[in-house]
């Protein structure tokens, strides 16, 4: 696969902000952070075949997030497919984690938050097939995310073998053949997960941690409507509101009450932004899905120990 973006020769101030812009550019919509600053390289192939597409990512140590605001401005909607060639890289999401290795690979879905860890140098092939290839196959992507496969059963290796070599030959596979490959690509994905599954089946508390990662990344996309509500989450993710709120009985709290601490936790992130300091505070408040504001002030100053106009005052100070 040819090179396709680099940050070499770009200047060192601008490496992570153009970083930013083309694993955006290749995959989709992320933020990414290094504590090399200057020092920071990193370039990635790009080769699409059929609907899919193949690429080969390699860089310096760094942090992706796939953040629910990313989320929320997507247009399309995909599953991703790290397969480890050097170094080791870290995959949080669906409240899992793992790494993968040389000769490993793990899926993460874009609908959904996740985070990306890579403490040194490495080298990833990256296999993006559309959301609905897969999930026609195997069905909802929750319990298979963030997990790693190896060679622990005949079918993990050939999985992870077939696709990295159809993805070095990305570029030299004709259009008439380029799809039927995909095809086959996401049938054997498909049969390796499902043979996973069945295999080594999730605890029942992984499952339920899981629902309740999707549950409440759902609930983050939708904060600013005023008229969010139990019913409706749970008929949009195909739930019960009696079991949604049975799984936030989980941690202790409520569909209610993990709605009204979001939303205050970003009332008072906009309310300490200089960059906002020119909106309302009944503009903020409204913006992220407050419709009375006496109640928006008493649960405000209830929760942070302040009142809306202290603390904006307060955070101008600091």
């Amino acid at each position: 696969m040819p090179v396709l973006f680099t940050t070499e020769g770009s200047p060192g101030h601008r490496r992570l902000a153009l970083w930013q812009d083309i694993v955006c550019d290749v995959y989709v919509g992320l933020d990414c952070t290094s504590d090399l600053g200057s020092a920071f390289r990193g370039s990635v192939t790009h080769t699409a075949l059929g609907r899919a597409v193949c690429s080969e990512v390699a860089s310096d140590r760094q942090r992706v997030h796939r953040t629910s605001q990313r989320i929320s401005r997507a247009d399309a909607d995909f599953v991703l497919v790290a397969l480890g060639r050097e170094g080791i890289g870290g995959v949080v999401q669906d409240g899992r984690d793992t790494v993968i290795r040389p000769g490993e690979f793990a899926i993460y879905d874009t609908t959904r938050p996740y985070e990306l860890q890579f403490d040194a140098a490495f080298k990833q092939i990256v296999f993006k097939l559309p959301h609905e290839m897969l999930q026609r196959r195997i069905g909802p992507t929750e319990t298979v995310t963030a997990i790693s496969f190896g060679p622990d059963s005949p079918l993990q290796p050939l999985a992870h073998d077939f696709i990295v070599r159809l993805c070095e030959r990305a570029e030299h596979i004709g259009p008439e053949h380029a799809e039927p490959l995909a095809d086959q690509a996401a049938d054997l994905l498909a049969m390796t997960l499902a043979e996973r599954l069945r295999t080594q089946p999730l605890p029942a508390s992984s499952h339920r941690a899981a629902l309740l990662y999707r549950i409440k990344a759902h609930i983050r996309t939708r904060l600013p409507d005023a008229d969010l509500s139990l019913p409706e989450i749970a008929r949009e993710l195909g739930l019960s509101a009696r079991y949604v709120n049975d799984l936030f009985s989980d941690e202790e709290t409520s569909f209610q009450r993990f709605v009204l601490a979001e939303r205050l936790k970003q009332c008072r992130r906009d309310l300490g932004s200089p960059m906002l300091a020119h909106r309302q505070i009944s503009e903020i408040a409204l913006s992220w899905g407050f419709n009375d504001l006496s109640h928006f002030g008493r649960v405000f100053r209830e929760q942070f120990g302040l009142s809306p106009r202290e603390w904006r005052r307060s955070a101008v100070k600091r």
